[in-house]
């Protein structure tokens, strides 16, 4: 499993619409996408559920190498994003475990996404083990579709990314985002669990 997310900030009197119409349009074109667990739709708009910034984010969980490369480079989808808001830097984890929620069957309408450095002080064993903890937790409480966990071994960076029904706790630590759509083609090929 490969973890992959790309920000587009927009200006702060972007008008949303934009981006809520483009998705009701070109959502679905991934909804049979090879090599796809899934893809979550993402927005932050200025000023709603804390955030500073308009943004259109959307967030991945690749099953295969080849349908994420075919994905970014191979004419799979990705040209559209850079012709009509450039290149942006696309952020990648490989996947630590998937885990599925008692809502997963339902539309997923707000997901949170938690980026942590692991502790320089501690082996990647025992750091990545106990964020795997806090995944099979959060996974376990009512309201959540699925939740997942992905390092990045350069920086020791992790993310821990959550998909809700509605919208998740108050105390929920990380960036909060809409989910505008949901395109999961091959979610039950995820493998649940810690991938190891």
């Amino acid at each position: 499993m490969y973890a992959m997310q790309y920000d587009i900030t927009l200006p702060a009197d972007y008008d949303m619409r934009i981006i809520r119409d483009r998705v009701a349009g070109r959502g679905s074109a991934l909804d049979d996408r090879a090599g796809l667990g899934l893809k979550a739709y993402l927005i932050r708009e200025r000023g709603s559920a804390g955030s500073a910034v308009n943004q259109y984010a959307p967030f991945y969980l690749w099953h295969s190498l080849a349908g994420m490369n075919h994905f970014l480079w191979g004419g799979g989808g990705f040209q559209g994003i850079v012709a009509d808001f450039g290149r942006p830097a696309v952020r990648h984890w490989t996947g630590a475990a998937f885990e599925p929620g008692p809502a997963l069957r339902s539309v997923p309408r707000a997901a949170t996404r938690h980026t942590s450095f692991l502790p320089a002080d501690s082996g990647p064993e025992a750091a990545v083990g106990r964020a795997l903890e806090a995944v099979r937790a959060t996974a376990a409480q009512p309201g959540v579709h699925s939740s997942a966990l992905a390092v990045d071994p350069r920086h020791w960076e992790s993310v821990h990314f959550t998909l809700w029904e509605e919208e998740p706790p108050e105390d929920r630590p990380g960036d909060r985002y809409e989910v505008l759509h949901l395109s999961a083609p091959q979610l039950t090929d995820l493998p649940a669990g810690r991938c190891w």
